[in-house]
């Protein structure tokens, strides 16, 4: 994912919101939402090039996210899969900060932000940053800085979510919210190296431009009977139109 808003206990009905877009190159070889053949209990779209998920749960009620620190100084291309740190979460038995406190050199990895752990609590560690955060109670936003770096995309949305969790809603709002192609002024605008064209094309929140952009939108919502609600929007890069496919399961 490369934005990413989490409401954990900020709703009657709801304990969990997430409402997420997944920006990556168009030639990148991906499968919609499904549970995996080999690992059936996993549920989430699947890089078919490295094997891992962007966003996925499974069936015992563990989460899992992750978003790209942009630095596109310091990249890689040998370096492992980070998708498969959210897929290594999913298929074992630890729970969250146990999971970020496990991983062995995680400077090897290309930047990272990854969010791991259950509906009552989740955890978030960076390649760019010290320590591991614990997300219990509050309303946060990612993007490819650090958790709640003010971006203006960020900011603007945790702003609409807020509105929206004030209220009753279901995941067409949050749709909506995620499909917000407005761009930032200049001056608004982070320096990440990319240039300022491309600074602008990148402040949406629903990103289209040439080879790259917002392929998928997904909407988890968890009621306090710890019931999934999982909804995953895969866009037709030709025209933006979307195949709409819902997972409900209780744990």
């Amino acid at each position: 994912m490369c934005l990413i808003f989490i409401s954990i206990n900020q709703h009657p009905r709801y304990k969990l919101v997430v409402a997420a877009n997944r920006d990556e190159f168009y030639n990148r070889k991906t499968a919609a939402a499904h549970f995996w053949e080999d690992a059936p209990n996993i549920l989430g779209g699947r890089d078919l090039e490295a094997g891992g998920t962007w966003f996925g749960v499974n069936k015992r009620g563990k989460i899992s996210l992750i978003t790209n620190y942009r630095d596109p100084k310091n990249i890689n291309p040998a370096a492992p899969s980070r998708g498969k740190l959210v897929s290594d979460f999913l298929s074992n038995g630890m729970d969250g900060k146990s999971y970020l406190s496990s991983i062995q050199h995680p400077e090897k990895y290309n930047g990272f932000n990854l969010i791991v752990g259950t509906p009552e609590v989740l955890y978030y560690f960076s390649n760019y940053r010290e320590g591991i955060t614990e997300m219990k109670s509050g309303l946060f936003g990612l993007s490819n800085h650090l958790l709640d770096t003010p971006w203006p995309k960020v900011k603007k949305g945790k702003e609409l979510m807020a509105e929206i969790l004030a209220r009753p809603f279901d995941a067409k709002d949050l749709f909506a919210l995620l499909a917000n192609e407005g761009i930032a002024s200049d001056d608004l605008l982070p320096d990440t190296g990319v240039g300022l064209e491309r600074e602008r094309a990148l402040s949406a929140m629903f990103i289209k431009s040439p080879g790259y952009g917002t392929r998928c939108s997904t909407v988890l919502l968890v009621d306090h009977d710890n019931n999934f609600n999982f909804t995953e929007r895969v866009y037709d890069l030709t025209n933006f139109s979307y195949i709409e496919n819902t997972f409900s399961f209780r744990v």
